[in-house]
């Protein structure tokens, strides 16, 4: 009787501990294990490079908390607004002009009617850059046209249009121009400007008053 009894206390012994380790093993399983102080993937996914359900590593999405949204930065208005007098804004557009080594158009140029005129400008030589820079200030470049392209150059052309005693609006234009040269021939192609030469001459100016700076884009 008394072994019968020893019996039935061992077994019932040895189920108790069967049933702790399966509920500590299934546990163990959805948590952390605390040997290794690790976070188990949940996941029934777990092959190479694929984390399952877990998405803040691998080949998940995880949370980029607004990652690879590049804010676009809007074009400065063309003809800008600055609040200056005329006489000061002149004297900085020609100041730029000289800080960008362009050179003054003194025959074009009319201080006494606003207007400033620059010489041609070469912003690009080489025929291994010239083609992608022409392409960038240029909306017409046509990548097709027989001839390699050597330069490329713009003219400025800035204009004031006083607006009251302290306000003045700025226009910027600029023509832009290829050099295409082939085995019998070499000429200056007129292009139509993209508009990245004028917001990077408004920039400049703007820069100079004080306005906080920009990636000058094309609008």
């Amino acid at each position: 009787m008394k072994h019968k009894f020893m019996k039935c206390k061992l077994s019932a012994a040895l189920c108790v501990c069967l049933v702790c380790l399966s509920t500590a093993d299934a546990q163990q399983s959805k948590g952390t294990d605390s040997q290794k102080d690790r976070v188990r993937d949940a996941g029934s996914d777990r092959e190479a490079g694929n984390n399952g359900n877990k998405t803040d590593v691998g080949t998940g999405r995880g949370f980029d908390f607004g990652r690879g949204k590049t804010r676009s930065v809007p074009a400065l208005a063309n003809p800008y607004r600055i609040r200056a007098r005329r006489d000061v804004i002149l004297q900085n557009v020609q100041d730029l002009i000289t800080e960008r080594k362009m050179i003054l158009d003194e025959a074009g140029t009319r201080p006494d009617l606003n207007i400033v005129v620059t010489q041609p400008y070469t912003f690009s030589k080489g025929a291994s850059i010239t083609q992608s820079d022409l392409s960038r200030y240029s909306s017409n470049f046509d990548f097709s046209a027989p001839g390699g392209w050597t330069r490329g150059r713009y003219t400025m052309r800035i204009e004031l249009i006083p607006i009251d005693g302290t306000t003045t609006d700025v226009s910027v234009s600029a023509r832009i121009e290829g050099r295409r040269e082939s085995v019998t021939n070499t000429e200056w192609v007129t292009l139509i400007s993209s508009g990245l030469a004028e917001q990077e001459f408004l920039i400049g100016l703007a820069e100079r008053f004080g306005i906080a700076p920009v990636t000058p884009t094309a609008p």
